[in-house]
């Protein structure tokens, strides 16, 4: 999430001075690039690793900021969310045995929190998604209490002017409304960067993009969102959802999300790309800056452009461009930010040589990517990725081919000829490059995540599924395999979870009655599904009323044609909410003698809880 904002005011009189400061950066940049000051004889790496905080019980465990302080190590960052942190890897020279040094550093690091974190019962997983979050933790709670998170969440949502929406489609379906941006929270991933001459910075950022769709193909790892399978890498949906600031109108008019693939190729410099964002999104964050930019360059000293760095920290494009000082000396990359985290070191690193070759072996050919791809056809490439996986159809250079295809048999020797073009190892280029080609062939994250979800759902309820596979992703991750290399669970070696909480054993897919409706129609429901008892509500989806078994006798007294309902059923509803301890939803169950206790949240139902599921 950037940088943290210790002194800012966030009032007028600071703002008038930030936007001053942009104005004066983007121009500072220019003159850079003009005047060749931009570092171009060398190539480095760089990468940034967000990890997933659990409990024993593989659920979300917000212990950050004791973790990061056990661990007192700089490499290591909060995130928006109390259950994630961050490290940072040093910067790379894009030679020899980089990635090996890059892999160790990572092992080290994630070898160092998982120490740190198991003094505060913690655990740490990779992982897109965690498959365990609920509703539960997206709450204002669970946001790690830094001055700058409050604020941009307040800010987001002052310009939304209403609860942010998320609405995802894939197998299942998500609708829901939340009231700050934690859900963005739910995304963690392996960010990628990449250090590019600036003569030749807008061909590779087109080629980044054109891509960008292929490349997602065969890394997804992020299928799963509170319970429901979604997207084969949902964190695409998700993190331009839970951040959309875009207000729906009855006009037709377009606005760019503030994150987002982009809007066309780029053309002239960095500089355009980076006016084309100011010009487009609002200024979502300032800070007090005391260097001006064009007076540091006139002093001959190497500014840090920081309204710019700022700026842009708070546009989250999936191919980034981003300017930077190291060493003292200017220069510029492009993060790849849609890589999701896990699901193993190795999965990691291989992404990472994958598209550290493609983007340094592009070919001549590739170079006016305008004049061979339309810019819509690489923006659906993407999309049908993120939805589809290893298994999405796309448009190649006006052809239509697999995602698989292309992989194996366009991209793959093109990263093999950029890797070799910086004389990096040839054990590191054969072994990362063939986890791609065996990933191609035997599945990716997302595919055994949602493969081994199916299979737990024949047998278990949803919250047994989803704890269960995420044990096994523990499990498999500790052995360092590669995700192509992972079996299916074993269904009889787990070992039987302990229940708490009422939302764990909860059927969740509901049939309901509407008190309106004609009582007739209502009872042959029940009959038809063997149901038992079925919760009533009214026009507004609130929990009004419910109805079972032991009404029809009242039905019967009534007539049949009729009678509607809201005639017949229970209004005095007795109900729980989804953190109840079982034990006291046992004993409430027995007190009234009652068969089944509706779950809510505020009025609405969210589950049900019957005898049998006791």
């Amino acid at each position: 999430m950037g940088e943290h904002i210790q002194e800012s005011i966030f009032n007028e009189q600071e703002r008038k001075a930030f936007v001053q400061h942009l104005i004066d950066d983007i121009q500072a940049l220019e003159q850079m690039i003009d005047q060749g000051m931009i570092e171009d004889d060398i190539v480095r790496i760089g990468a940034e690793q967000e990890m997933c905080l659990i409990n024993p019980d593989y659920r979300p465990a917000p212990k950050s900021l004791d973790i990061i302080k056990t661990v007192d190590d700089p490499h290591f960052t909060t995130e928006l969310a109390s259950y994630n942190v961050e490290a940072n890897l040093d910067p790379y020279t894009l030679e020899k045995d980089c990635f090996t040094s890059m892999e160790n550093q990572l092992r080290e690091l994630v070898e160092k929190v998982t120490k740190a974190a198991s003094k505060h019962d913690t655990r740490i997983l990779l992982t897109g998604i965690l498959p365990t979050i609920s509703k539960d933790e997206l709450g204002m709670d669970y946001m790690t209490p830094i001055p700058r998170y409050y604020r941009i969440n307040s800010i987001l949502k002052t310009w939304r002017g209403d609860d942010f929406t998320v609405r995802i489609k894939g197998a299942d379906e998500l609708s829901l409304h939340h009231d700050s941006v934690l859900f963005e929270a739910c995304n963690t991933s392996f960010q990628l960067h990449l250090q590019i001459p600036p003569q030749d910075f807008i061909k590779s950022y087109n080629w980044a993009q054109a891509i960008s769709g292929p490349v997602l193909g065969v890394c997804c790892n992020s299928p799963l969102l509170l319970g429901k399978e979604l997207w084969r890498e949902t964190r695409i949906a998700l993190f331009q959802q839970s951040l959309d600031t875009r207000i729906w109108t009855k006009a037709l008019r377009e606005e760019v999300a503030r994150v987002g693939f982009g809007q066309r190729w780029q053309q002239k410099s960095v500089a355009e790309t980076f006016k084309q964002d100011i010009s487009t999104h609002r200024i979502l964050l300032t800070k007090p800056i005391k260097k001006n930019a064009l007076e540091q360059l006139q002093k001959g000293e190497t500014p840090k452009l920081e309204a710019l760095s700022l700026f842009n920290s708070t546009v989250y494009r999936w191919n980034r461009p981003c300017y930077g000082v190291g060493n003292g000396k200017p220069h510029l990359r492009i993060e790849n930010r849609y890589i999701p985290a896990g699901p193993t070191v190795l999965d990691e690193m291989a992404n990472f040589a994958f598209w550290v070759g493609l983007m340094a072996g592009r070919p001549k050919k590739y170079d006016d990517m305008p004049s061979l791809m339309d810019f819509r056809t690489a923006k659906l490439n993407f999309l049908r990725a993120a939805t589809s996986g290893r298994h999405a159809m796309f448009s190649w250079m006006g052809k239509a081919m697999t995602a698989k295809k292309i992989v194996r048999e366009e991209l793959l020797p093109i990263a093999y000829k950029g890797l070799r073009k910086f004389n990096i190892d040839e054990k590191d280029i054969l072994r990362l490059l063939g986890v791609i080609e065996e990933r191609t062939k035997g599945g990716t994250g997302a595919e055994w995540q949602i493969n081994n979800f199916r299979e737990l759902r024949k047998q278990m309820k949803l919250d047994s599924a989803i704890v269960q596979l995420t044990r096994s992703m523990y499990k498999n991750q500790q052995t360092g395999k590669p995700v192509h290399q992972w079996r299916p669970i074993d269904k009889m070696s787990e070992t039987k979870e302990s229940f708490e909480w009422v939302s764990q054993i909860m059927s969740t897919k509901l049939m309901k009655l509407y008190e309106d409706d004609y009582a007739n129609l209502a009872l042959a429901i029940m009959q038809w599904n063997n149901i038992h008892h079925l919760p009533v509500e009214n026009g507004r989806g609130e929990l009004v009323g419910l109805l079972t078994w032991s009404h029809i006798e009242k039905f019967e007294q009534l007539d049949k044609k009729e009678a509607r309902v809201s005639d017949i059923m229970v209004k005095d509803v007795i109900s729980v909410k989804p953190k109840t301890k079982i034990e006291e939803a046992k004993e409430m169950m027995e007190k009234h003698k009652i068969g089944c206790l509706p779950i809510c949240v505020d009025t609405h139902i969210v589950g049900i809880i019957s005898k049998v599921d006791l």
